[in-house]
């Protein structure tokens, strides 16, 4: 071997070395977002969908709060779980002798298909995928080693997150996971109250149960103070800091586990304050050991944090947002209950996604499984209109660009405020976009009214609320102020149509065509103009 060509072979495996150590390294995670760029798998995803699912589901009626409303008489402003203590006395009996740990045991879903549902997903268009691992009634769906109370355990006996994952890598969609442990603290204050009225007046609810109390029982073996935590009283500074200590090596677990693509986190912030933090440096930290860079996705309420995803609950963005953002959306409440009406329909979720794609954003709807693990037939029918649309345009839709503005004659159609199954309290403090969807009771979008998209040299033009007759742009006119030029060629998308447009110097005008039967937002590509 030439002197020279050992030295560079001694200076690649050097500098090898250098980098495995620098990736064993713990960064912080100011040191992790430095250079953090958002992966291209999720910029330019734009659909995925959800299932914000677990135990809560299992009550027919009462809310996607019902563990914490099933002991409330009284639910104060929190109308939508007014339902939830009527429902619990008539279905499993008193709080005082059956409480949520019950309901768990009742949830079994059955005829949960994972592989048949990501494939469904993955056909109507969804480019990624999320499964809630724990809710505010912390329940981990998982096979947690720290939280005894888990879908292995209880209930279902399965691991459900497990179960997901693998379908994701299985149809090759990547795999997101939702937390949101970090109100348990004081959402679950009502398992240790006790009625005001009645009969039972005074007897304590079964969150005051201990270990002791399960002798004999389904849940013997299992402490009610690792569900519900400890009476309010007995929560000293010390058991509080274990609380949180505890959800970091349950989300580590859980990312080490399951390896998802992405983690959703509910609330304001990193959930617990640095805690939550220190479980997100540790997830960042993973996946630049694995793959040289950091490859995943945190997402949630964060404010002043560039290496997240904002997340907008049930809205979404008033303008074009510079980074990447993500709007969620339910069709009713985010468990699925059969007494809460249905909020949207496929246009209302199709213009909401054209909507956020127009200002930077993805979407994620939310699919109500059914107590079993089904889709309900009435939702699945919403979702088959969904993936047709999304399948005919997603030239449009995936790996799209905001334009210069994000519509055109705009206004007609307003984002209206909307809180329902939400904390009424904490959205108060905030400055946020959450709970602005319009719903299929909004008025509908004027007729001319429309959002834009690009990809290369090509401009989409999306018609809001498509009838038959023209659609006068003025944006587009080739002396516009937006440095338009002549358009060359109009297309319906999905038949490659050709459009008989025309141009002046300050509009551009669309003749529009509608199908009867798909009565939906119409989407024409624009070449030349860019």
């Amino acid at each position: 071997m030439k002197p020279k060509t050992k030295f560079y072979l001694l200076l690649c495996l050097l500098l090898t070395k250098t980098v495995v150590i620098a990736q064993q390294k713990n960064l912080t995670w100011e040191e992790l977002r430095t250079d953090y760029q958002f992966p291209k798998w999720y910029t330019e995803a734009r659909f995925g969908i959800w299932v914000h699912w677990g135990a809560q589901t299992q009550p027919a009626e009462g809310g996607g709060w019902y563990a914490k409303h099933m002991y409330m008489q009284n639910v104060g402003k929190e109308t939508w779980g007014e339902k939830a203590y009527p429902y619990q006395l008539k279905t499993y009996g008193h709080p005082s002798e059956k409480g949520f740990k019950d309901v768990i045991h009742e949830w079994k879903a059955d005829k949960l298909n994972t592989d048949e549902l990501l494939k469904y997903f993955k056909s109507i268009g969804a480019k990624y995928f999320v499964a809630l691992a724990n809710h505010h009634d912390h329940f981990d769906n998982f096979a947690s080693t720290y939280q005894p109370w888990n879908s292995v355990n209880v209930g279902p006996k399965k691991d459900l997150i497990g179960m997901f994952q693998k379908s994701a890598v299985k149809y090759g969609i990547p795999f997101g996971v939702s937390s949101h442990d970090d109100r348990y603290l004081d959402w679950w204050k009502t398992a240790f109250g006790a009625d005001t009225s009645g009969a039972k007046k005074g007897v304590k609810y079964d969150g005051w149960m201990t270990k002791a109390d399960g002798k004999g029982k389904w849940w013997e073996g299992l402490d009610p103070a690792d569900l519900y935590g400890l009476p309010p009283e007995k929560r000293t500074p010390e058991w509080i800091k274990s609380v949180k200590e505890t959800y970091v090596k349950r989300t580590e677990e859980l990312v080490t586990k399951y390896k998802p693509d992405l983690l959703w986190f509910d609330g304001y912030g990193f959930p617990y304050g640095d805690y939550g933090k220190e479980a997100c440096t540790y997830y960042f930290n993973k996946s630049l050991q694995e793959h040289g860079k950091v490859t995943t996705i945190v997402a949630g309420k964060f404010n002043n944090e560039p290496s997240t995803v904002k997340d907008i609950e049930r809205g979404g963005a008033k303008e074009i947002l510079p980074y990447p953002w993500q709007g969620t959306l339910t069709f009713g409440s985010w468990f699925y209950k059969s007494d809460e009406p249905i909020r949207h329909n496929a246009r209302t979720v199709i213009e909401t996604l054209t909507d956020i794609i127009s200002k930077n954003g993805n979407l994620l709807l939310n699919v109500e499984l059914l107590p079993d693990g089904r889709i309900p037939a009435d939702h699945k029918l919403i979702l088959d209109t969904i993936g047709k649309w999304i399948n005919t345009n997603a030239e449009a839709i995936y790996a799209s660009k905001p334009w210069k503005m994000y519509g055109d004659n705009l206004h007609g159609g307003k984002q209206e405020k909307n809180i329902t199954n939400a904390d009424l309290e904490a959205n108060k403090k905030q400055e946020s976009q959450d709970f602005n969807e319009r719903t299929k009771a909004s008025k509908p979008y004027p007729n001319n009214e429309i959002r834009f998209t690009s990809k290369g040299k090509n401009l989409y033009v999306f018609v809001l609320n498509p009838v038959k007759g023209n659609v006068e742009i003025p944006s587009l006119g080739y002396q516009s102020d937006y440095n338009t030029k002549k358009v060359t060629n109009v297309e319906a998308m999905g038949n490659n149509k050709k459009i008989n447009f025309k141009q002046s110097g300050d509009k551009l005008i669309i003749p529009v065509e509608v199908d009867n039967n798909f009565k939906f937002t119409k989407v024409y590509k624009i070449e030349g103009l860019l």
